[in-house]
């Protein structure tokens, strides 16, 4: 799963200028100052999937709205030298098994986070994005749907809905007014299958969200075409 961006400009993907900061925060991460300054800029927070680390979907913030305080996280239970996990997942009774304890604590470190960043960038409250890939979009979906005063919205690649920390906590429907959400799957995904999006579309529209729901001809990972969705849908967030 290291591997998850496939499109042919991926090299560009080397020229992002970041800064890494790990001292005072609950996670070590990558941030793209925003290239329009204002004084409260709107913040997308990036999160990668299983095995992967903050690199890995940095170099999206290259074709990104310039407006955005870009910052990509790592996970914060590692797996190897350059490996991590937000939370531990087990096949080996040949049936998916995942460490709800350590999601939570995942979602508790995410939500801590976002406070710790708001007092260090004063990013806009009122314009938070949180964002991910697979085990990432995972947890986007955790906080979002039990936080939605904390996010404007959430960007969903190729992820699922985690009932056991999201059912408990799942916030009330008048809650969602405001919020939106992007989600996008490819038809051809081996690891989490297409359903898993189109049930997480049928929760988010039953909670009476808005949501911009794509599927690609493609495998886990993602590609130019939903890229370039995301990047169209990010940049009409108001």
């Amino acid at each position: 799963m290291r591997k998850l961006i496939h499109y042919s400009f991926i090299l560009l993907l080397m020229l992002t200028a970041y800064t890494s900061s790990e001292a005072q925060s609950s996670l070590y991460y990558l941030v793209r100052e925003p290239k329009v300054k204002t004084a409260n800029p709107p913040l997308l927070l990036l999160m990668h999937g299983v095995g992967s680390n903050e690199k890995d979907l940095f170099g999206l913030a290259n074709y990104l709205d310039e407006r955005y305080l870009i910052v990509s996280a790592r996970a914060p239970f590692k797996i190897a030298e350059g490996s991590y996990k937000w939370y531990d997942l087990d096949f080996s009774t040949g049936v998916r098994r995942t460490n709800i304890n350590e999601a939570e604590k995942s979602l508790q470190l995410i939500l801590q986070f976002l406070d710790e960043l708001q007092a260090k960038y004063h990013y806009d409250k009122q314009r938070v994005i949180v964002s991910g890939f697979s085990q990432g979009a995972i947890m986007s979906l955790c906080v979002g749907l039990t936080h939605p005063e904390k996010v404007r919205g959430i960007g969903v690649f190729s992820g699922r809905v985690l009932e056991e920390v999201v059912k408990p906590k799942l916030a009330a429907k008048d809650k969602f007014k405001h919020f939106e959400a992007f989600v996008s799957h490819g038809t051809h995904d081996g690891v989490l299958p297409v359903s898993d999006a189109r049930n997480t579309k049928k929760l988010l529209e039953s909670l009476q969200i808005k949501t911009s729901y794509h599927e690609y001809p493609s495998e886990h990972s993602i590609s130019q075409a939903n890229l370039e969705d995301f990047a169209a849908w990010l940049k009409g967030i108001k």
